[in-house]
C-alpha cells in the first residue's frame, strides 16, 4: 500500500474532526502511519487528567550518529470546534474547506508535515542526531496536553512547533504571558414589568464593567478581550446573573499583573455601582518566553530556513503554543511560521506549495541539527 505524499496526507487527516478533547480518531490515524513506517508510538496516561479521549503520543527516531543536537517536533491534534462539515479541496493551488467551516490547517499541517518528514528520513535513510516527534491533545484549550507531559521522557532538549499563521520564515522570538479570568456578578432579581425598582441587573453592571474595559490591542506588547457572556433568565425578569471570561497578555510579566490589577478594579467598580456583588477566578494560562537571535536553537532554525531557500524574519507572537509550556520547563522550543492563513475562521486555508516547502524545511532542521556542533 503506497504511503500518501503530505498533501494527500493532510487533507486525510483533516477531514477527520478532532476538536478539543476529542482526538482519538485523528491520533488513532496517526499512530497507524507512524507503525507502518516501522516505528513505535507511545501513548502517556494524560487523557484522564485533561479531560480527552487520548493522551500525548511520543514517536523516538533513534539517533544515527553521536554527534549533533537532538531535537523533538511537535504539534496538536486538537482544532477548534468545526461548526460544519471539513470536506477539504483544492483550488488554485491552496487547500480550502468546502464544508463552510474550519479547515483545520492549525494545526494538523503541521501534523501531515511532520510525519511526511519522518517518512522520508526513514525510508531515504538519512543520518540524523535523534528525532522525536509528540502530539498534543486540548491545546486550544489552554494547552493542557503540552502541561500534562512528562518532558523528562524526551531525549531532546532543543524544539520546534509550526504553529504560527504566517509566511514560511517567520522565527518567533518570543510569546506572551497569560492570564485568564471568569467575571460572575450577582444582583436581585425582580419582575421587570412591575417591580423593577426592586431588581438589581447583573447584566447591566456586566455590560458596564466590559464598556470600561480597555480591550483589543492595548499596545504593542499587550491584549485584552472578553470572549463570551451568558446571563439572564428571561425577558421580562431583572436578571440575577451574569457571568463572562475574559483574558490579558503580555509579553512583560510585571506589567501582565499591572493590566490585571486594572480589569480588576473596573470590575469592582462596576459591581459597585450597579449594586452587585461579583466574584472572579483568574488562572494562569501560559508563561511567556523570550530567546535571543544567538541563541542556539534559533541559529539551527535560521540555518534550515536558509538550506530551504528561505531569509529567516525574526519576530514576536501574540498567541500561545505548546513552546510556551516547553520552554517554561527549561527546554528551547521554537516556534515557526507554516503558511496557514485565516485559522479559526471559514476562510482558513494553505497553499499545497508550504505543505511541501514545510517538509523540506524540516529536513533541513534535521541535517543542521545532525550537522551542530
Amino acid at each position: 500500500m503506497a504511503v500518501p505524499g503530505v498533501l494527500d496526507l493532510f487533507t486525510e487527516l483533516a477531514a477527520i474532526p478532532s476538536p478539543p478533547g476529542q482526538e482519538r480518531a485523528v491520533a488513532d490515524r496517526v499512530i497507524a502511519y507512524l507503525r507502518e513506517l516501522g516505528l513505535e508510538v507511545a501513548e502517556d496516561g494524560a487523557a484522564a487528567e485533561v479531560g480527552s479521549t487520548i493522551g500525548n503520543l511520543l514517536c523516538r527516531l533513534e539517533r544515527t550518529q553521536t554527534a549533533g543536537t537532538p531535537i523533538f517536533l511537535c504539534a496538536h491534534l486538537d482544532t477548534v470546534p468545526p461548526e460544519g462539515p471539513i470536506e477539504p479541496v483544492v483550488e488554485d493551488g491552496m487547500v480550502r474547506n468546502a464544508g463552510g467551516t474550519i479547515l483545520g490547517a492549525d494545526d494538523k499541517a503541521a501534523v501531515a508535515v511532520m510525519l511526511d518528514a519522518a517518512r522520508r528520513v526513514v525510508e531515504e535513510g538519512r543520518a540524523h542526531a535523534g528525532v522525536e516527534l509528540l502530539f498534543t491533545p486540548k491545546e486550544e484549550v489552554g494547552l493542557l496536553g503540552a502541561s500534562a507531559f512528562d518532558e523528562n521522557r524526551l531525549a531532546a532538549r532543543t524544539g520546534y512547533v509550526y504553529d504560527h499563521a504566517a509566511p514560511i520564515g517567520d522565527v518567533i522570538l518570543g510569546a506572551p504571558y497569560s492570564h485568564a479570568l471568569e467575571v460572575r456578578f450577582r444582583g436581585r432579581a425582580a419582575h421587570a414589568g412591575m417591580y423593577p425598582e426592586e431588581g438589581r441587573s447583573a447584566i447591566a453592571a456586566a455590560a458596564r464593567a466590559i464598556a470600561d474595559l480597555r480591550l483589543g490591542r492595548i499596545d504593542a506588547e499587550a491584549t485584552a478581550n472578553v470572549g463570551t457572556i451568558v446571563g439572564g433568565s428571561a425577558g421580562n425578569i431583572v436578571p440575577e446573573r451574569c457571568s463572562f471570561l475574559a483574558e490579558v497578555r503580555c509579553h512583560d510579566e510585571h506589567r501582565l499583573a499591572e493590566l490585571l490589577q486594572e480589569m480588576l478594579d473596573v470590575i469592582a467598580f462596576a459591581a459597585s455601582e450597579g449594586d452587585c456583588a461579583v466574584e472572579t477566578t483568574g488562572r494562569r494560562s501560559y508563561r511567556g518566553y523570550r530567546f535571543r537571535r544567538s541563541d542556539p536553537a534559533i541559529e539551527l532554525a535560521a540555518r534550515a530556513l536558509s538550506r530551504s531557500g528561505y531569509e529567516p524574519r525574526f519576530g514576536l507572537s501574540g498567541g500561545g503554543a505548546d513552546a510556551n509550556v516547553f520552554n517554561d520547563r527549561g527546554l528551547a522550543c521554537v516556534n515557526l511560521a507554516n503558511g496557514m492563513i485565516d485559522i479559526h475562521t471559514p476562510d482558513e486555508r494553505i497553499a499545497v506549495e508550504d505543505l511541501e516547502r514545510m517538509v523540506d524545511v524540516t529536513l533541513g532542521l534535521v541535517e543542521a541539527a545532525r550537522d551542530a556542533a
